[in-house]
């Protein structure tokens, strides 16, 4: 069902869709230097779903920042497609939690934008625009504004938005995390669907351990701060998979298991930062 990988038993011999090579990022603080991650090495191939877990403040979001190209390794590279990340790519895009979309546009116009930042055609755009939009099953919304869809809907238009730039690596930030089971459960359907449409690249961030098991090929367990690579489990259950499946819940289990040492290890600095303070 599941296999816990050391990371050297997982690093490939040729180039990956991204490969990161003893990445690290500190930040300096009002409380003095903050080392964030130190000396990661991953590869994730092309067509690849991959998932990464966490203890809160283990450096998952500035991970997807350094791939996304929106900041920049203290050391170590990060290549995609053989090329060293420089800064951001409409070949590489992140969906955040917040999902920073436009109230005052409509459905269309919003999953528009970036197609007319870049210079497309008026026409192309509404094409494109419309046919991502039915790829979401959000076709007879694109005239309507964002206050009046539900909160899974809005999570659509942003999908939809990345996906009609056409990019090779989505790169999503906890994009479920502030959404109710049910529609979570719709999302996962949805996401599974496009990505096995699309042959995209996924690198998918959650502390949901049962999502991570539910949509991942491989899940990625991280240390607590510095971020290191902890292990990494490969996913081999059929899809596709629900969070109600025995199978699932046992290797969610084992995944938690190693999750939970971080988790205590966060908690513990937590609290002696507190007495300390």
């Amino acid at each position: 069902m599941a296999t816990m990988r050391k990371l050297e038993e997982v690093l490939h011999s040729g180039e990956g869709k991204i490969r990161l090579r003893g990445v690290s990022r500190s930040f300096v603080t009002a409380q003095g230097p903050l080392q964030a991650l130190e000396g990661i090495d991953l590869d994730v191939h092309a067509g690849e779903f991959i998932c990464i877990v966490g203890p809160s403040g283990c450096g998952k979001s500035t991970l997807l920042n350094l791939v996304a190209g929106l900041d920049r390794c203290t050391a170590g590279e990060i290549w995609t497609d053989g090329h060293r990340v420089e800064g951001p790519s409409s070949n590489r895009l992140l969906i955040f939690q917040e999902l920073g979309l436009f109230p005052w546009l409509t459905v269309r116009e919003n999953v528009e934008f970036g197609l007319r930042r870049r210079g497309v055609l008026r026409q192309e755009c509404v094409e494109r625009a419309r046919r991502v939009l039915r790829l979401v099953h959000l076709g007879g919304f694109e005239n309507s504004y964002l206050h009046q869809l539900s909160g899974g809907m809005k999570q659509r238009v942003a999908l939809a938005r990345s996906l009609v730039m056409e990019p090779e690596v989505l790169l999503m930030d906890e994009p479920f995390a502030a959404l109710d089971a049910q529609t979570r459960d719709l999302l996962h359907q949805e996401l599974e669907r496009l990505w096995v449409e699309t042959g995209q690249t996924i690198v998918f961030v959650t502390h949901n351990v049962r999502e991570a098991v539910r949509l991942g090929d491989r899940v990625v367990v991280m240390t607590f701060r510095p971020g290191r690579i902890k292990c990494q489990f490969e996913i081999t259950l059929p899809r596709p998979r629900t969070l109600e499946d025995p199978a699932l819940t046992l290797v969610a289990r084992s995944v938690l298991d190693q999750l939970k040492e971080e988790i205590n290890k966060a908690v513990k600095t937590e609290f002696r930062d507190e007495t300390t303070a």
